[in-house]
């Protein structure tokens, strides 16, 4: 055994995780400068078991609970936002699809009365979801929403600007009724 290889094991030892067994046992009692390196890590071990621990600041739990959860809502908004505009992009690649299909297939002479429906669907969707979008721009600025402040110092001229739109209270209205 080499010494590299005992010395990997040295801290643990000292520090009562694991016991010295085998080649490690061998090799420390053959190496002086191994044992040497366990005697000081027991001594190491010893004087942290006796020095008192830090208190933390009486406000640390929670600002620190805070900054992860806020950390961890932007990171979803974040992959929130890129799965919407692949979705969003996938959706229009279906209907460039079945757009270039039906002109080139002739089909559109025939089911004009079907793409007028499909287009009249199409136009349906976007007046019941376009009061939601405004919601969804604050989101992406940081303005206040329903008490929720998640604007930065950095964000806050353009929370500033979508501030009519987004402390609004007919959009929590808006939202439950979609």
């Amino acid at each position: 055994m080499f010494c590299d290889e005992a010395l990997d094991s040295v801290e643990a030892i000292a520090a009562g995780e694991t016991t010295a067994d085998g080649r490690v046992a061998d090799h420390l009692a053959s190496c002086p400068h191994c044992a040497a390196a366990l005697v000081r890590a027991r001594e190491l071990e010893q004087l942290l078991r006796r020095r008192a621990v830090p208190q933390a600041p009486p406000q640390f739990t929670p600002r620190t609970l805070a900054r992860v959860r806020r950390a961890r809502w932007r990171a979803e908004q974040f992959v929130d936002a890129g799965f919407n505009a692949a979705i969003g992009l996938v959706v229009l690649a279906i209907v460039a699809g079945v757009w270039i299909l039906l002109n080139r297939s002739g089909l559109v002479s025939v089911s004009s009365d079907a793409v007028d429906l499909f287009g009249e669907a199409i136009l349906a969707f976007a007046r019941r979801v376009g009061p939601s979008l405004p919601l969804y721009g604050c989101l992406s600025c940081g303005a206040s929403i329903r008490g929720r402040s998640t604007a930065t110092s950095s964000r806050s001229s353009a929370a500033a600007r979508c501030s009519s739109i987004c402390i609004r209270p007919d959009i929590s209205a808006d939202a439950k009724q979609s």
